[in-house]
């Protein structure tokens, strides 16, 4: 028996979802820029309701356009016929997907809907259909399915899934959305802590630091360095810090065989380190850390001392 070529299958149908994708920029009209400025203006919920594939599809469109700044909801039409119709009011505007735009579960409450919501939109593949004829805003997409049955919804669910990404962008971007916006709406989230998380979240300050004057003996130096275990110690003269000494400089004193009972930490210091601001976020001193090749900080709060940040520091926090 002849192997079947999953591949060749899998390839074929990558093929056919990405044009179906592609097509969706020719198919966009005027409606969909209508359907942004009365979501945008809007200030009630944007209700989403789909069944079976669409309804999936609807929940995930749903979820990102609530992250992304645009409060929605999605209600299941069955749900909705028996006492979910109580949550949409004269405020909120609802979009129904149906692929078909027939779907009995929709059609049942359309009467409801349009009495309830401020406007009733619509993303289905046939303008004439009674779910689309009957919406306010009738969004067409039309795709060839990938299924080769064409009963499997697979490049109309890609579709419909690229068209609310599209949705949820374009209202972002008009909004202005920012990355402290996101962050707000994901606080728990490993998103959310890269775009809250500041450097004097999780730096080390205060006794935490290892810290000696510049004419501390590099033998005692080494004893710091120890007992902060950062690897580094900052170096002091009249609490100005002047330099570093990390573990890179302790392996080249040693190579150069310099005698730690009588050098001066001033004398085998890293004069020029680099520094970041407490306020800055702790993903972008992780960038520094990488570009420059170093595992640790120096932070300052203008031009005060105020902590220590270590790649260590950063990981831990879940930061990288």
């Amino acid at each position: 028996m002849k192997k079947y070529n999953y591949i060749a299958s899998a390839k074929r149908t990558f093929k056919i979802e990405a044009d179906a994708i592609k097509g969706l920029t020719n198919q966009l009209d005027n409606n969909f820029s209508l359907l942004c400025d009365e979501i945008k203006n809007n200030e009630g919920k944007f209700v989403i309701m789909g069944v079976g594939k669409s309804g999936h599809i609807g929940q995930k469109i749903s979820a990102t356009l609530s992250s992304t700044g645009t409060g929605s909801v999605f209600i299941h039409p069955t749900e909705a016929a028996h006492g979910d119709m109580g949550l949409i009011d004269k405020k909120d505007i609802v979009l129904l997907i149906s692929n078909s735009g027939e779907t009995d579960e929709i059609i049942n409450i359309l009467p409801s809907l349009k009495r309830l919501a401020s406007k009733v939109a619509s993303l289905t593949s046939n303008k004439n259909s009674s779910i689309s004829k009957s919406s306010d805003i009738p969004i067409i997409i039309k795709t060839k399915e990938a299924c080769p049955l064409d009963l499997a919804p697979t490049s109309s669910t890609t579709a419909a899934l690229a068209f609310g990404d599209a949705l949820a962008i374009a209202l972002l971007e008009s909004k202005g959305f920012t990355k402290n916006d996101f962050a707000s709406s994901h606080p728990a989230g490993k998103l959310g802590k890269k775009l809250i998380t500041q450097v004097h979240h999780i730096m080390h300050k205060d006794l935490e630091i290892p810290k000696v004057k510049d004419s501390t003996l590099l033998s005692e130096a080494l004893l710091e360095i120890t007992n902060k275990g950062l690897g580094i110690t900052l170096v002091t003269n009249k609490s100005k810090v002047v330099g570093i000494f990390t573990d890179g400089d302790l392996r080249r004193c040693l190579n150069e065989k310099i005698d730690i009972n009588s050098t001066k930490i001033k004398d085998v210091m890293t004069k020029k380190f680099k520094t970041i601001d407490s306020m800055t976020l702790a993903i972008d001193a992780a960038e520094v850390m990488e570009t420059n090749k170093i595992f640790t900080l120096v932070v300052m709060s203008g031009a005060k001392n105020v902590g220590v940040l270590s790649m260590h520091d950063l990981i831990q926090a879940r930061i990288l």
